[in-house]
């Protein structure tokens, strides 16, 4: 059965820095891609970061590209988000996935808010 199981998120102050984990199982992670997705009340989940499945070429979007970077680790079968210089704008639910086709299960996410 395929799992995502996303952690690290917490309350940080602007300017703050958060490492995202997300464990997965259940399918082959070293032959997927992997995404990071976020999402505040009210508006759809929106892709925020990208990963090829041997870790080589990632992608952001620009409201978090030179802050955040994405790696992973096909040995743990985790894949990370480092977040720095958080900004209030950040605040969201944070998800992971499969990518560039998701799979039809979410995990619970993590909760990142910023805020002083």
């Amino acid at each position: 059965q395929e799992k995502l199981v996303e952690s690290g998120g917490g309350l940080v102050q602007p300017g703050g820095s958060l490492r995202l984990s997300c464990v997965a199982s259940g399918f082959t992670f070293s032959h997927s891609g992997m995404r990071w997705y976020r999402q505040t009340p009210g508006t759809e989940r929106r892709l925020i970061a990208t990963i090829s499945d041997g870790g080589l070429i990632t992608t952001y979007a620009d409201s978090v590209k030179g802050r955040f970077t994405i790696s992973r680790d096909n040995d743990r079968n985790t894949v990370y988000l480092q977040m720095n210089n958080l900004k209030p704008v950040d605040t969201a639910v944070y998800y992971c996935n499969t990518g560039p086709i998701p799979l039809n299960y979410w995990g619970q996410g993590t909760q990142v808010t910023v805020s002083s």
